[in-house]
């Protein structure tokens, strides 16, 4: 029996489980509204299940939306805390069914990328069909 660790650089996650798509947009990045200073002091969270390890502060991580299982890059970001939970079933025994387990934590955005880059790094870090890029504005960059 052995165990398996995993470092992830990427942190793709959806609105549900973090994603700050009120303050960062495509509709607001566009128009350049979004503007790394006023996001450098903002601490964000983190929801994902099963469980994750990600580079550490001060090593950076991309950030990237989830879109109904399609991802667009945004940017980079630092992980300031991380913890693994895990939630067993009340009563359940462990052999008969695996507890749940979720991974938790908090990060702030160190790097923005333009809409140019943004394209480019998720059409060649993506298979086609984890490439979210089907907003109107985005195919013509």
């Amino acid at each position: 029996m052995g165990s398996k660790i995993e470092i992830n650089d990427t942190l793709q996650i959806t609105t549900e489980q973090g994603f700050p798509e009120d303050i960062i947009n495509l509709e607001r990045h566009r128009k350049g509204e979004i503007k790394l200073k006023d996001l450098e002091s903002r601490v964000f969270n983190f929801n994902k299940p099963g469980a994750r390890y990600f580079h550490h502060y001060p090593t950076r991580c991309f950030l990237a939306h989830n879109i109904d299982g399609r991802w667009l890059f945004w940017g980079e970001i630092e992980i300031l805390s991380q913890t693994i939970v895990t939630n067993p079933k009340q009563g359940e025994l462990y052999k008969e069914k695996k507890p749940e387990t979720t991974t938790v934590g908090k990060y702030r955005i160190i790097k923005i990328y333009n809409l140019a880059y943004m394209l480019a790094k998720t059409k060649h870090e993506l298979p086609p069909e984890k490439q979210c890029l089907d907003y109107p504005y985005l195919s013509i960059i």
